[in-house]
């Protein structure tokens, strides 16, 4: 058996798990480099292990978020996945404990996200954080600095950063003055910048609320007037994910909103077709917050082969390879001796990048608390989808934004309903 598959042939082996003893199937997504380190690690793993054979599925991010969850309930799907989506469908996780050699390695170096990835009130170990992202800026310095536009500074506001970016783009003629990429996600550091809440006294979704409805606002008004890229968000529909990365890339935009999981992304395609820099988060009137999250690994209970299923998960978490795979990646570690012990080589000659990341660990102590509490809620997804969804339509002209915020609420409401909150 081949030890990769295309994206479109594990579609059409609908991603079942294992179907030899022996056998582990990972769906894995890609940002930038990792699905190269990530093939190059269990190769290693394979030889050290020869009988166990891991198949690496690597597909679109869109598959992972929108097909895996399917797969999921019908009780199929691979036996290990890199996922974003760890609460809501955290039901779907195997629990490890019992299957690995030092369940107290786990509880210490990764304890402080593992809730992050199991359902509440458990104690559950499912898996480990590939890294810890931080949403975040990215600005073209190079189109700055032809423009004669200085940069905004430290505590500049999404208006600053806005409008200059808009005098830019007049000046250089490029498409848009900004993009952010079409998620929900990437838009609750900033309504929470701007004083927005999603969880209700009682745990549960709160109603839209003024801070929500002032980026939001916001985001259809840079739209209107042009300043906002169009495309990354209405030429897709409901909750699709669409990245912008692409017209950063290319210098069709000089400011850039995503995250940084995406530095060795520009690093790897700009190369020194111009200067970038990591910018932060701008500010609101509440704070200039980004929200934190990551990737991780998690193994699914309907595997047939647990016992194999921790191995690669043991050889994967070893700080070793945490730290090569972050170091290879140019990812921020989740683990926590990693990070400790700090003095990551980082596997780079771009001079960009250093100074990028030590934007995203300075930003990370901006984090407001309303941030801070949604990677471990549990509905976390269904508030960004139904953010995303509804904003769309405003900006496709086919809702008003008082229409959207009543969508959204009931929306949110349907999925708790749904899930049997």
């Amino acid at each position: 058996m081949k030890r990769t598959m295309t994206a479109l042939a594990a579609l059409a082996f609908g991603f079942a798990g294992a179907a030899h003893a022996g056998d582990v199937r990972v769906m894995w997504y890609s940002d930038g480099v990792e699905g190269e380190v990530i093939q190059d690690l269990l190769n290693r793993f394979m030889a050290e292990n020869p009988g166990i054979n891991v198949i690496l599925d690597n597909v679109a991010y869109k598959v992972v978020q929108e097909q895996l969850p399917i797969q999921l309930e019908a009780g199929e799907g691979p036996d290990i996945a890199r996922v974003t989506n760890l609460k809501a469908i955290a039901q779907h996780w195997l629990v490890l404990t019992p299957y690995l050699q030092d369940a107290a390695y786990w509880t210490e170096n990764f304890g402080a996200q593992a809730d992050w990835m199991r359902e509440d009130g458990s104690s559950a170990i499912t898996g480990f954080m590939t890294q810890i992202t931080l949403t975040g800026g990215f600005a073209n310095q190079t189109l700055f600095e032809q423009a004669g536009v200085a940069m905004p500074g430290a505590g500049a506001t999404w208006d600053d950063w806005v409008n200059a970016s808009a005098e830019v783009a007049a000046s250089q003629g490029t498409a848009a003055a900004f993009a952010i990429d079409r998620s929900g996600h990437r838009i609750s550091g900033p309504n929470v910048s701007y004083g927005a809440n999603y969880i209700g006294a009682d745990g549960k979704p709160a109603p839209v609320d003024a801070g929500t409805k002032e980026f939001a606002a916001k985001l259809v008004g840079w739209v209107s007037e042009g300043k906002m890229l169009k495309d990354t968000w209405v030429a897709a529909s409901g909750s699709t994910y669409r990245a912008a990365a692409d017209d950063f890339i290319n210098a069709a935009i000089p400011f850039y909103y995503s995250g940084s999981w995406q530095i060795a992304n520009l690093s790897t395609k700009i190369g020194d077709a111009f200067d970038w820099v990591a910018i932060g988060s701008p500010c609101g009137s509440a704070g200039c917050s980004g929200l934190a999250g990551g990737a991780a690994m998690v193994a699914i209970k309907y595997t047939k082969n647990p016992e194999e299923v921790a191995k690669v998960m043991e050889f994967l978490a070893q700080e070793d390879i945490v730290r090569e795979f972050s170091e290879r990646t140019l990812f921020l570690p989740a683990h926590k001796a990693v990070v400790a012990k700090g003095g990551l080589d980082w596997k780079t000659d771009d001079p960009n990048v250093k100074a990028a990341l030590d934007m995203f660990v300075t930003a990370a102590g901006q984090i407001e608390p309303a941030a801070a509490a949604l990677p471990a809620w549990k509905w976390g997804s269904a508030y960004y989808g139904a953010l995303v969804n509804r904003i769309s339509q405003v900006m496709a002209g086919e809702l008003t934004l008082d229409d959207a915020y009543t969508r959204i609420d009931a929306d949110i409401a349907e999925q708790v309903a749904q899930q049997g909150g």
